[in-house]
C-alpha cells in the first residue's frame, strides 16, 4: 500500500525595515509532546476547493497572518520523506511547494501569532555587512566541516573543502548565493537545532548557529534567500520592498541588507542611474538625518529596454576573516 501524501504551501514572505531583513512567521503548535514553535505560513492544498496553487497559497497567508500578497513567484518543491514526521509521531507524507514573496513591512495584521523575524537571527553567518559575525570562523565554519553524518559518507577531507567553498574559507571566495549549501552542510554536521531535533535530541546545537523554525522551514527560507540575492543581479525585486518614492541610500541599504554585504556607494549609484533603474522626482527628503537628499521613482520602462535590469551586485569575492586575514 502506499504511503498518504499530503501537498502542502509555503509562503516566504520577506521586508526590509531599518536595514534588517525580516521574515513573516507564525506560531506553529508542536507535535504531541514537544514545544510550539515559529514557522513559515503554510497549509495544505486542498484539490476540490482550491483552483490554483497560489490563490490556495494566497488564502493561508490571508487566514494565518491577516496580509494580502503582492509579488509572489514560486520557490522550489521540498519533498524529503522526514521534513513532516521529525519528532515522536508519524503522519502522512508532505510535499510542500514554497513560494517567494516580497512586501513592505507593517505590523502583522492578523492573529496575534504572528510576527516578524530578524532573517539574520536565523542565518547568523550570513550578515557581513560589519565584518562578519564573530563566532563564523573559529565556531561555525569548523562545525560544518566536522566528520559527522552517515557511514559511507564524504571524507573529512571532501567535507573540509566543501566548507571552505560554502563559507569562503582556506582560499575560497565567499559568495553570497550559497546560503542553502552552508545550512545544509551545518545540518549535516548535527550543528544546527533542527537536526538535532530530527535525530532525537542528545546535545546542544552549535553556539552561533541560530535560532530554529518548525519542520524545515529555516531550510526552505535558506533556499528563499539564496534565490533572492541571486535575482538581485538580475531582476528589479528590491523595488518591491521599497515605497514608490525613495532615496538613493535607502536603496542601497535595502540591497545591502539582503545581499549581507557593504557597497562602494559611488560605485553602487553609478550602476543604478547608468543601468536607467530610477528617475529623480526633483522631491526632496529632509529627514535622513544628514543632508538633504533627493527622492526618485522606480522606473518601469527598463524591463523593455533591458533583459536583466538587476543592481549589479558582485558575485564571488574574497572576505576577511575574525583575525584579518584575506
Amino acid at each position: 500500500m502506499s504511503e498518504p501524501l499530503v501537498v502542502g504551501l509555503s509562503a516566504v514572505i520577506v521586508a526590509v525595515t531599518d536595514e534588517t531583513p525580516r521574515v513573516l512567521a507564525v506560531r506553529r503548535p508542536g507535535a504531541p509532546g514537544a514545544p510550539e514553535g515559529w514557522g513559515l505560513p503554510s497549509g495544505p492544498l486542498d484539490p476540490e476547493r482550491d483552483r490554483t496553487l497560489e490563490l490556495a497559497l494566497r488564502s493561508w497567508v490571508r487566514a494565518q497572518t491577516g496580509l494580502e500578497l503582492g509579488y509572489v513567484e514560486q520557490l522550489y518543491t521540498f519533498g524529503d520523506r522526514e521534513r513532516r514526521t521529525a519528532g515522536p509521531w508519524d503522519g502522512p507524507r508532505e510535499i510542500s511547494i514554497a513560494y517567494l514573496a516580497l512586501v513592505r513591512e507593517g505590523a502583522a495584521p492578523g492573529p496575534a501569532g504572528a510576527t516578524w523575524l530578524d532573517v539574520y537571527d536565523l542565518f547568523p553567518w550570513e550578515d557581513w555587512r560589519r565584518g562578519g559575525p564573530p563566532g563564523v570562523d573559529p565556531v561555525v565554519a569548523p562545525a560544518a566541516a566536522r566528520g559527522v553524518g552517515p557511514a559511507g559518507g564524504p571524507s573529512r577531507t571532501a567535507r573540509r573543502e566543501r566548507a571552505d567553498i560554502a563559507f569562503g574559507l582556506g582560499g575560497a571566495a565567499w559568495d553570497g548565493d550559497r546560503v542553502l549549501d552552508r545550512y545544509e552542510l551545518l545540518y549535516e554536521t548535527r550543528a544546527v537545532a533542527e537536526a538535532l531535533r530530527d535525530a532525537g535530541g542528545g546535545s546542544r546545537p552549535t553556539a552561533g548557529t541560530g535560532r530554529a523554525l518548525a519542520l524545515d522551514h529555516r531550510r526552505i527560507l535558506a533556499s528563499a534567500l539564496g534565490r533572492l540575492r541571486g535575482k538581485l543581479r538580475y531582476r528589479p525585486v528590491a523595488f518591491e520592498l521599497l515605497p514608490p518614492l525613495f532615496t538613493l541610500s535607502q536603496l542601497q541599504r535595502t540591497v545591502e541588507a539582503l545581499a549581507g554585504l557593504r557597497l562602494h556607494q559611488q560605485n553602487f549609484r553609478r550602476l543604478v542611474e547608468q543601468g536607467g533603474l530610477v528617475e529623480g522626482t526633483g522631491k526632496i527628503e529632509t529627514r535622513t538625518g544628514g543632508r538633504p537628499a533627493e527622492l526618485f521613482r522606480f522606473r518601469r520602462e527598463v524591463l523593455r529596454e533591458r533583459p536583466a535590469p538587476g543592481v549589479g551586485l558582485p558575485g564571488r569575492r574574497r572576505r576577511r576573516s575574525a583575525d584579518g586575514a584575506a
